[in-house]
Parts: structure tokens; C-alpha cells; sequence
């Protein structure tokens, strides 16, 4: 039977070229498995060599993945967060927290030292005590207490009663008389025409009693100056020919309280010593006016800080001020510059006093129905305030507040965002105060990552929540 099929596959040409094929890919096979060890190795390289060829250009389309090796692991914005150590907060969540967030920079770190301090008054400036000039009746009140007056306004009506300046007032404007008499007198002879009708030394007698009561003109004149009349009554005196009989007490200008150029801003009424009817001897204290334009910041420093308050007022550094009213906002007022340093250390408490110049400003203004005007001013005396004194800068430093790190034992943490999430990141941390904290630039953040700068706390124990690593809110309670 098999003779038969060879001689028919042989006398079949389409068999037989089917049946050399056949054999041939037999050989084939036989001969590459039995060389495997030679060629295999080559072809796998081979291999390996077109598959990496073709997955780069994929890589390029998403940028540059290894561009950065610290950045390795954050090829792409919303992967490679480790669930375990990731946040993914709502709209609401990050408003509840108070979410913020910031690109990182280096800058310079001015390290500095926190100092108590207090609002006060420029002492001899901001204080005005207003005094009776003469003696006399109040007999009008105009300003309240709290209300703002402008200079030259009225503050008090005076009725003079004083007896000594009555009688001087009368001598003045009798002399005032007397001069008046000899003058027409004197006009009268120089008028006669006719020759030897009046001698020479009776004009010269006129003359001569002209000049005394001159002198004693300029003498009554100057006594009512000192007394406390103006110029401008005592002008008036002559010109109505009768007695002053009261004054107004006015508000006075700025250029007679220390400045050189008035500026537009109003006096408050801090305090009224009188009322409308009392009688005040001259000199007495009427009411006192406060100044709340520009202030100072009183800082108690300990007196071995002495070098570097001095350094930091010779260098012109910038001083930060903070309200102390203990809440997460608040306000820090920079730009302030150290007006001197005290030459005395308070014997009792060794405290070493200098002041630093704080501008004021008017925040709100009001009328009462009567058409009293009040103001309040952002800063007022009393106040406390911590200062902080620059010490050293240190340049090129990654600086965050200090609420955007969290610490847990000995770890120290800031959360990145990527993408819609918040990564926990490990971080040293270099320095640290009760405002900012400086990060060591040793890759684990860099310069231009975003990371959150509010809230980390909350953060971490949102982070330990999900975990369920929270704390037993029952812990401790045996019922």
C-alpha cells in the first residue's frame, strides 16, 4: 500500500513540491532548535530594543517624565498618590477648613525676635491740654466728650470777671482817651497862624505830655497781652472803645502741637473738666484734646536685646507688627520703622523701652442728631501688639506659614496638590516660630510645587480619620 502512494505522489508534481516543502521547514526547525543557546539571547535584545523604541514617543506626548528625577512618580497631575497618604476634599470641605494654597519660592528668611508691645501716644505730641487763658464764667460748652473737632473751632464761651484785668482794660482804654485829647489838642495849636499868639513851649509842653502816655500806652498794652487778650482784642478795644467782655476758647492749629505742615485730620475731645456755669481761675484746665493721627508702639524688650535693636534701627529693617487679640487672622501691619531705642533700663523690671512710629487711620465716621461728629481710628492707645525684630536673614530658604505644616511624634508634614487631591509629603523642618516655618530644601518639595498653606492640621487628622487611626471620641469616659 505504501509503494502505491509513493508512486503516486510521485507522478504527481503538486504532491511532490508539497512533500519537499515539508521536509524542508522539518530541517529547518531542527537545526534553530538545536542552536537555541546562539541566536535566542540576540533575539530577545532585539526585541526589547523595538518595544522601548516605540513606547518613547508615547512618553514625549506627555512631556517630559523623567525630566526631574526628584519629580519621579508625578508623571501625570491626578496619578501616582499613594491612597494611604491622600486626601480628596469637596467644595465645602475645603471652605470648612479654610483652604488655602500657594506655589513655593525661595526667598529670604528674616529671622526674628517677638517682643510684647503697646499702643500709646507720642508723648508731648498726641496730648493737648486746653487751659482758660483768663479768668472767668464758662458760659458755653460746645463740644461733647468723644467728638471730633477741627482747629479753630469753638470749645468754650468765657465771661471774664476777673477784677484785675476789668480795672486794666479800663486803664488801657482811659489812656486810649487821654492820648486821643492831647492829640487833637496839639493839632489845635499847630493850626494858629497868627505870629506870638501861643508861646513854643506850651505846644512843647503838649508834645512832651504825648509821649509819656505813649509810654504808658505801650506798657497797658503789653499787660493785657499777658493777661491773655489777643492782639486782635486788644485792637478791638480800641476801635469799639468798649471792654472785652468775654472770649472763645477755640481748638488750636496742628502747627502749634509739633508739626511744620498742618495736616487735615480733626482732634478728639477726650476729656471735659468744666461745665457751663463753673468759675475758672486762668490756667485752668478746661478739656483735653487727643491727637490719634500718628502713634507710637511702645516695645519692652529685655536688656540684653539691646545690640540687636540698635542694629536693626542703624540697618533700617523693616519691623512687622501683630494685634494681639489671639485669632488665626490677625492682622500684621509692615512697613515700620524703629524711632529710637530708650537710654534707660527700668530699674525694677529691667525692661528696655523703644518705640516704633505707627501711622493711624480713620476706619468709620458718624453724626449724631444735634450734629456732633465722631470718628474712630483703626489703632488706638492701649492697645497690645507683638513686634517682631528682625535678628539675621538667611537667602534662598523655602518659607511657609506655619500652618501649612503639620507634626505628628517627630515627622513633620505639608500637603501637595495633585490634581484634585492632597498628598502628604515628609518634610524637615529647619526653623520654626509661632508665624513661619522654614522647609530644607532637600528634594522632597521643590520650588514651584503647590502645596496647601492653611489648614494642615486639619488636614492630618482628616488623613488619620480615613485611616481609622481618628481618635476614640469615648476614650476616657467610663460609663
Amino acid at each position: 500500500m505504501n509503494t502505491i502512494k509513493l508512486r503516486q505522489i510521485a507522478m504527481n508534481p503538486s504532491l511532490l513540491k508539497g512533500a519537499a516543502i515539508f521536509v524542508a521547514v522539518a530541517l529547518v526547525v531542527g537545526v534553530s532548535f538545536a542552536l537555541r543557546e546562539q541566536w535566542l539571547p540576540q533575539a530577545q535584545a532585539f526585541v526589547a530594543s523595538a518595544t522601548n523604541a516605540k513606547a518613547k514617543p508615547e512618553a514625549d506626548s506627555h512631556g517630559e517624565a523623567d525630566a526631574h528625577d526628584a519629580h519621579a512618580g508625578h508623571d501625570d497631575g491626578h496619578a501616582g498618590h499613594d491612597e494611604s497618604n491622600s486626601l480628596e476634599l469637596s467644595t465645602q470641605a475645603r471652605k470648612n477648613v479654610g483652604l488655602t494654597t500657594a506655589a513655593i519660592e525661595l526667598q529670604t528668611f528674616v529671622r526674628s525676635s517677638t517682643i510684647p508691645a503697646m499702643v500709646i501716644g507720642r508723648p508731648g505730641r498726641s496730648e493737648v491740654q486746653i487751659t482758660a487763658s483768663l479768668g472767668g464764667r464758662v458760659t458755653r460748652v460746645y463740644p461733647i466728650e468723644g467728638e471730633a473737632v477741627e482747629p479753630g473751632q469753638p470749645l468754650f464761651d468765657l465771661r471774664l470777671t476777673h477784677e484785675e484785668l476789668v480795672q486794666a482794660q479800663s486803664e488801657f482804654l482811659r489812656t486810649a482817651e487821654e492820648l486821643d485829647v492831647i492829640a487833637r489838642e496839639i493839632e489845635r495849636l499847630n493850626s494858629v497862624n497868627v505870629p506870638g499868639a501861643i508861646a513854643g513851649k506850651t505846644v512843647r509842653q503838649r508834645e512832651y505830655e504825648q509821649q509819656k502816655l505813649k509810654a504808658v500806652f505801650n506798657a497797658q498794652n503789653q499787660s493785657l497781652l499777658l493777661h491773655g487778650l489777643t492782639q486782635e482784642q486788644v485792637a478791638s478795644i480800641l476801635e469799639s472803645r468798649t471792654l472785652v467782655q468775654g472770649v472763645t476758647v477755640v481748638a488750636p492749629a496742628h502747627s502749634q502741637n509739633g508739626y511744620a505742615q498742618p495736616p487735615a485730620h480733626p482732634f478728639t475731645v477726650r476729656q471735659l473738666y468744666v461745665k457751663s456755669g463753673q468759675y475758672v481761675d486762668s490756667g485752668a484746665p478746661l478739656c483735653r484734646l487727643m491727637d490719634y493721627d500718628e502713634l507710637y508702639i511702645q516695645g519692652r524688650a529685655f536688656e540684653q536685646d539691646a545690640d540687636e535693636l540698635l542694629r536693626a534701627a542703624r540697618e533700617g529693617w523693616e519691623i512687622l507688627a501683630t494685634r494681639d487679640d489671639h485669632s488665626q487672622q490677625s492682622e500684621v501691619i509692615k512697613g515700620l520703622k524703629i524711632v529710637y531705642v530708650d537710654n534707660e533700663v527700668e530699674p525694677e523690671s529691667r525692661a528696655l523701652h523703644f518705640y516704633v512710629a505707627l501711622p493711624n487711620k480713620i476706619v468709620h465716621e458718624s453724626k449724631s442728631a444735634d450734629g456732633h461728629r465722631f470718628l474712630t481710628w483703626q489703632y488706638k492707645p492701649g492697645q497690645r501688639m507683638q513686634l517682631r525684630v528682625p535678628v539675621e536673614q538667611w537667602p534662598a530658604r523655602i518659607v511657609l506659614p506655619v500652618e501649612a505644616v503639620a507634626k505628628e511624634g517627630v515627622e513633620f508634614y505639608v500637603f501637595q496638590q495633585n490634581g484634585d487631591h492632597l498628598d502628604r509629603v515628609p518634610v524637615q523642618v529647619e526653623y520654626q516660630d509661632q508665624f513661619s516655618a522654614v522647609i530644607a530644601n532637600d528634594g522632597s518639595v521643590f520650588p514651584g510645587d503647590v502645596v496647601a498653606t492653611s489648614g494642615a492640621h486639619q488636614l492630618q487628622m482628616a488623613l488619620k480619620n480615613k485611616a481609622g487611626g481618628g481618635v476614640d471620641p469615648h476614650a476616657g469616659h467610663n460609663h
